[in-house]
């Protein structure tokens, strides 16, 4: 049996494969209202070898830290940052990142990963229902039903529309993949488009390609991650530049749309509706006027809600502790957002 050394943590080779005494701490927060016990018995069983620990207290997730060679959670603080000397990985359960302290982590040697991929058939299949509800006007229909006044009513098709994807990640290309059926042309925007993408025609996210690619949107569909870039990016000459029968929808972060242009565009009638599972502000007060607009669907950010969560988030961190095994480095894992340089 051979022994080599990466970092803070040992791992001991044999003939039958690699054995550790790696510590895998997860911090108690859950998400989507799934029991993060769920997250830890998915970890226990794709990674038995590895000492996999779920702290039930603050006080806890202070003292387990220090010993732990990966931590899993979606938020990471100071405090708990000061304490994680033997940290290499911050497995992070959310496709999101901004919130993290991503270049504190890097210079204490450790690297980050996001849950992306994660999200991405069961968002796609909440912007395809969006996009129908409004294509065949289903909301009417609903509406019609609570008053129980049956007279028919006119409805339009998905088919031959265009849709524009902003952000073309792992839950974008979902959403291009799934429209795909229906017969649709799609225009994928993003801040590299160079990179390609699986849509029939990729723009940037600013100049005169994406506006001409605006203007002939009939779906505006956001799924990018916040960033400088992003934020605010679908603003007043944005909804002046759009149809004025086209459908918002939102299933990235609020901030990305600037909610005193939407609301100015649904007002003056430049704009045939929204889907938001994201606002701005949110939660969503109860006296906002986003509330009042039967055009507008909201749903409490959870887009992202799937009772596979865990065991999708649990695949990402063993694939890539199986790519640690190999090569005795945490270094190019799947979904890393942060490392050292």
């Amino acid at each position: 049996m051979d022994a080599y050394i990466s970092g803070t943590v040992m791992y001991l080779s044999s003939v039958d494969g690699i054995m550790t005494d790696r510590t895998i701490l997860i911090r108690r927060e859950g998400t989507h209202g799934i029991p993060v016990e769920e997250y830890a018995a998915a970890i226990r069983e794709r990674r038995p070898d590895d000492d996999v620990i779920l702290a039930r207290t603050r006080s806890e997730e202070l003292d387990l830290i220090e010993d732990a060679d990966v931590v899993a959670g979606l938020t990471f603080d100071e405090e708990l940052l000061e304490r994680a000397s033997s940290m290499q990985l911050f497995a992070g359960l959310a496709a999101g990142y901004e919130h993290l302290p991503l270049e504190e982590i890097a210079e204490r040697g450790a690297v980050v990963t996001n849950a992306s991929g994660v999200h991405g058939p069961n968002m796609a299949e909440q912007v395809l229902g969006n996009l129908l509800v409004f294509a065949r006007r289903l909301d009417e229909g609903w509406r019609r039903q609570q008053d129980r006044h049956w007279e028919h009513y006119q409805a339009g098709e998905l088919k031959g529309s265009t849709v524009t994807v902003v952000g073309l990640g792992a839950i974008g290309q979902d959403i291009v993949q799934r429209l795909e059926p229906f017969e649709v042309g799609t225009i994928g925007a993003r801040y590299t488009p160079e990179k390609g993408g699986p849509t029939d025609e990729i723009v940037g996210l600013k100049g005169a390609e994406f506006e001409d690619a605006i203007s002939r949107t009939d779906y505006l569909v956001l799924a990018c991650p916040l960033t400088e870039t992003t934020e605010g990016l679908i603003d007043a000459d944005v909804f002046e530049t759009l149809p004025p029968s086209a459908v918002l929808v939102n299933v990235a972060r609020g901030r990305v749309v600037e909610t005193d242009a939407l609301l100015n565009a649904l007002r003056g009638n430049e704009l045939g509706g929204a889907a938001l599972d994201v606002t701005d502000p949110e939660p969503l007060p109860e006296g906002h006027p986003l509330w009042n607009f039967e055009n507008v669907q909201i749903t409490p950010h959870m887009a992202g809600c799937t009772p596979h969560y865990y065991e999708r988030c649990a695949d990402i961190l063993s694939r890539n502790l199986e790519t640690v095994d190999k090569t005795g480095e945490y270094r190019d894992l799947e979904n890393q957002v942060a490392g050292p340089k």
